[in-house]
């Protein structure tokens, strides 16, 4: 399967002097185990905030796991039954798994960007 994108909300923060933006986004992507789904869900975010940083003109920004809504390829969504626990956490990651329609696991990575 492909790699699939998606910028899932936006907000605004008052920073201390200076009024600071962010914006969760999420990779999602498929494999026939766990670890690499979810290393492929990790890769597809980190691509996607390469090019979100490249669109939007920005420099150094800061990311931090957020957890992000399952972006399922086949299915309408995903109720908890079909949820693969415990979840994957690191300091730039959020990611929940599911079993997939075709592939036996499918990640979706989440993180706040924030500039």
């Amino acid at each position: 399967m492909g790699l699939a994108l998606l910028a899932t909300g936006s907000c605004l923060a008052q920073g201390a002097p200076a009024l600071s933006a962010c914006v969760v986004l999420a990779g999602t992507a498929d494999g026939f185990d766990k670890e690499t789904a979810v290393r492929r869900a990790q890769l597809a975010l980190d691509d996607y905030i390469k090019q979100y940083k490249a669109e939007n003109h920005l420099g150094a920004v800061t990311v931090s796991a957020m957890r992000a809504e399952p972006q399922p390829y086949w299915r309408g969504r995903v109720s908890e039954n079909m949820m693969y626990h415990p979840d994957i956490v690191t300091a730039n990651s959020y990611t929940v798994c599911w079993q997939g329609v075709i592939s036996t696991y499918v990640c979706t990575s989440g993180a706040q960007v924030c500039w």
